[in-house]
């Protein structure tokens, strides 16, 4: 399970950005996931929960924004939507395709105090 890893890493950056910005406790920290990223959802509220014990973000809501995949399809010179990698467009059943979002994995927001 990478997710208990990932939000260990989420622990850090939150960790990092109080120092710098100055604040002793997250209400609420908003994460990005694209479909593509290969995280699953849940795993990471869990593990969220399992990891953020005796840290700043410890009673904070965890909120989950889904960010879809894309991709720019070389022979249609557009950008078209994207549901599992390596899939064909579904414009014109192409495979030169560049994922252009829904990988991401990133800590979008903090509410803190």
């Amino acid at each position: 399970m990478h997710e208990m890893s990932l939000c260990e890493g989420v622990i850090e950056i939150i960790e990092r950005e109080a120092q710098q910005q100055n604040f002793a406790k997250v209400r609420t920290v908003w994460l990005e996931i694209g479909a593509l990223s290969h995280v699953e959802p849940e795993a990471m509220r869990f593990c969220f929960s399992a990891v953020s014990h005796d840290t700043i973000a410890a009673d904070a809501r965890f909120e989950i924004v889904s960010v879809p995949g894309a991709a720019w399809c070389m022979a249609c010179a557009k950008t078209v939507p994207l549901k599992q990698r390596y899939e064909p467009c579904p414009d014109c059943g192409g495979h030169q395709l560049q994922v252009t979002a829904g990988d991401e994995l990133r800590v979008k927001e903090l509410e803190v105090d």
